[in-house]
């Protein structure tokens, strides 16, 4: 239910009185070892680590985390029904491959290994066929196949160079569409181990971006291949290579053609390979089966959307040829859809204005899917279940939290770990109807409430068109309504990209910065998720601007509370975040004074292709958006404190951006600050580095927005 401004103002006076109350409780204050080092505290347990499933009663529990900490120790699998323990390590079934000394070592079952390749550079992405019989590689733009019984190599391909790559992803498709944990892999073995599928790519005409590096007395460049908006895209296509028949099929795409081609997926029995196929506009997405032996492809479905569409993540087959499971937006959220196996529509699983967030198990033999939803609140995830035919939907977690689970491999459990912004987080774990079977964890520790900790709260800030924002606050320690308290807000703020949800965090340094007199939010706007594709659209060739305008509003809604100071509303965030703080400092300069902006896309021209040609268009059918959208349309604006913070070798937004940001400020005689940090990629890797933004962030929150001295704690590394 959407609540008026005056009561949600009584609801923040509210929390006030209940801070003032616990300081004249003369609760115990947290140390500063317990909020800036993590050190061991009973005020809150974390939580096992619950890793996966063993077999479908029995789920696999790791040691605790301290708070912070990367966890550690050995795994236990835990009978649902006893909470029996027993040790647990995964069952070594099959051998593996993997790259050491830049040569492919080969490991058995029990452990034996074999080197398989000797050469001066370095494999790539060895892979083992389905029957373990081969391994496929990449070297030196060329695929290789290697007989694991004979150790005889088998070179694919001969075409492959400096920018010519068989089975290895050019940047653009590494970055944005195949994916990060691809690690640039773009071949896939059939299931019957006979076809090795791969794609070809060619960077000749995509426009190399240097980068400098500036170590050594003379330093060097690295060249990447990098499109930006409207250059030309890496020409792909696809081939099958037959083991068996010792020939290469190229499958029925031209290379030349506009297009993209996305992850591909083996059909069950492996007879065909389905190909995910988006035109340049990417509003129009096809999935093609392309048989092997001959590379011919037959359409089975195509989605046109009037803004942008996004990749199929997962293509779910049913057994027996009974059809297919996928998500779409199309509808303007995201749901459920069951196709035959020639593309047509079965039925709609789910449908209603709200979001699916994912599948979690399938039940052929009943015909039910179990799936997530932000169905109750946009901000909570809960899990359900509904029939095949999109009726009798029923929801299977409970309680206003939100819910993370996870089922196991037959359907017959699930584990849930559920909280909310004020309800430390608990695990139980639950039979496939929802019914608790055994409580697990809870990590509200023993001491909870003998300490005084600064709260949150999530409230919803509503436009003047209709969308109900969210956004948390966490007020500072003895807060007092009479005093004005600066603001610190921490943002993201992509498309489909939202960081607010009501789930329960714990951090140190949270406390740490309740405690010193700061109050921390993080807003999210129409198109984070939480409206589902419809608020999305919005941002259709026009980035920045419902961002800012939906942040703006949340903003104006913070200043008119008594106890905010609109001298110091502080705004930061990384990458899209950074973007988002710059465009703030300067298109927003009347409502945000101080900014940190780290390593942000400055002008959408500066961008990859796909990433932004997705939300934008090219600059040349739509030039207009490109200058509206850039912060350096908007430099003479900054009247506030701006620090831009960026990596020389940012590979992925480059420095270009803040470089022509700064040139942009020093031409309209802009103060502001600029933080370079030699030789760091996106977001910073070096433990030195990011130790040093973190220390300099802390100097800026207290020169600016505190206005008192630095602590030592926090003045060093």
């Amino acid at each position: 239910m959407m609540l008026s401004l005056p009561v949600r103002r009584a609801l923040l006076v509210a929390l006030a009185v209940s801070a003032l109350s616990s300081a004249q409780a003369q609760k115990k204050q947290l140390t500063t070892g317990q909020m800036l080092k993590n050190e061991p505290n009973k005020i809150i347990t974390p939580l096992p680590g619950f890793t996966g499933w063993a077999d479908d009663s029995h789920y696999i529990k790791s040691a605790n985390r301290r708070p912070g900490g990367n966890g550690g120790g050995s795994s236990v699998a835990v009978d649902v029904l006893t909470g029996t323990e027993t040790p647990y390590t995964p069952p070594v079934t099959n051998m593996t491959v993997s790259v050491r000394d830049k040569d492919v070592y080969l490991k058995q079952v029990d452990g034996t290994e074999t080197r398989l390749t000797k050469t001066a550079d370095e494999e790539q992405n060895p892979t083992l066929s389905p029957d373990n019989s081969k391994v496929a590689y990449t070297f030196g733009g060329n695929l290789y196949i290697l007989d694991v019984a004979s150790g005889k190599q088998s070179k694919i391909t001969t075409d492959g160079t400096d920018v010519i790559y068989n089975g290895y992803a050019s940047w653009v498709y590494y970055e944005e569409i195949l994916g990060r944990a691809s690690r640039y892999k773009a071949f896939w073995w059939s299931p019957d181990s006979k076809t090795l599928a791969w794609m070809h790519f060619d960077d000749t005409q995509v426009p190399m971006f240097p980068l400098y590096n500036s170590d050594g007395q003379h330093g060097f460049t690295e060249l990447t291949r990098y499109p930006e908006p409207g250059d030309p895209n890496p020409k792909v296509k696809l081939a099958f290579y037959n083991v068996p028949a010792n020939k290469i099929t190229w499958a029925d795409f031209n290379e030349n053609d506009d297009t993209y081609l996305g992850t591909p997926i083996w059909s069950p029995d492996g007879t065909e390979l389905w190909m995910q196929w988006m035109n340049r506009d990417q509003n129009n997405l096809k999935l093609y089966a392309v048989t092997p032996a001959t590379g011919t492809k037959k359409e089975i479905y195509d989605e046109k959307q009037r803004t942008w569409i996004s990749w199929f993540k997962d293509v779910n087959f049913l057994k027996n040829n009974q059809g297919f499971i996928v998500m779409s937006d199309k509808s303007g959220w995201e749901h459920i859809y069951w196709y035959g196996m020639d593309g047509k529509l079965k039925s709609q699983l789910t449908t209603g204005g709200y979001t699916v967030t994912g599948i979690q198990y399938i039940d052929e033999k009943n015909k039910q899917v179990y799936f997530t939803a932000r169905k109750e609140n946009t901000a909570r995830v809960d899990l359900y279940k509904t029939n095949f035919s999109g009726k009798g939907l029923i929801r299977l977690t409970a309680g206003e939290f939100n819910h993370a689970v996870s089922m196991s491999p037959n359907g017959t459990y699930f584990t849930d770990t559920y909280s909310n912004v004020e309800t430390p987080a608990k695990t139980a774990v639950y039979d496939s109807k929802g019914k608790l079977v055994k409580d697990i964890a809870d990590s509200k520790g023993t001491e909870y409430g003998d300490y005084e900790m600064a709260t949150t709260k999530l409230i919803r800030v509503k436009t003047a068109d209709g969308f109900d924002l969210p956004m948390t606050i966490m007020l500072p320690l003895n807060y007092d309504p009479n005093k004005k308290y600066p603001v610190m807000i921490s943002i993201y703020g992509g498309p489909n990209a939202g960081t607010v949800m009501d789930t329960w965090k714990y951090s140190g340094m949270a406390q740490w910065w309740a405690k010193e007199g700061m109050i921390q939010v993080a807003m999210d706007h129409r198109a984070s998720g939480h409206f589902g594709k419809v608020g999305q659209n919005y941002m259709y060739k026009d980035l920045g601007k419902w961002e800012m305008a939906d942040y703006i509003e949340m903003v104006k809604y913070l200043r008119t509370l008594s106890y905010v100071d609109p001298t110091k509303m502080c705004i930061t965030g990384g990458s899209y975040g950074g973007y988002i703080t710059a465009y703030a400092l300067t298109y927003g300069a009347d409502y945000f004074t101080h900014g940190i902006a780290n390593f942000g896309v400055m002008d959408w021209s500066l961008y990859d292709t796909h990433y932004t040609e997705r939300y934008m268009g090219t600059p040349k059918n739509n030039p207009e958006g490109y200058k509206s959208s850039s912060v350096l349309t908007y430099a003479n604006k900054l009247k506030g404190v701006l620090r831009i913070v960026h990596g020389t070798m940012d590979d992925n937004v480059h420095a270009q951006n803040s470089i022509q940001l700064i040139n942009k400020l020093m031409d309209e005689g802009k103060h502001f600050e600029f933080m370079l940090y030699p030789g760091q990629r996106h977001g910073f890797r070096d433990k030195s580095k990011a130790e040093h933004q973190q220390m300099e962030t802390n100097r800026f929150i207290y020169q600016y927005l505190l206005q008192k001295p630095i602590p030592a704690e926090l003045a060093s590394k």
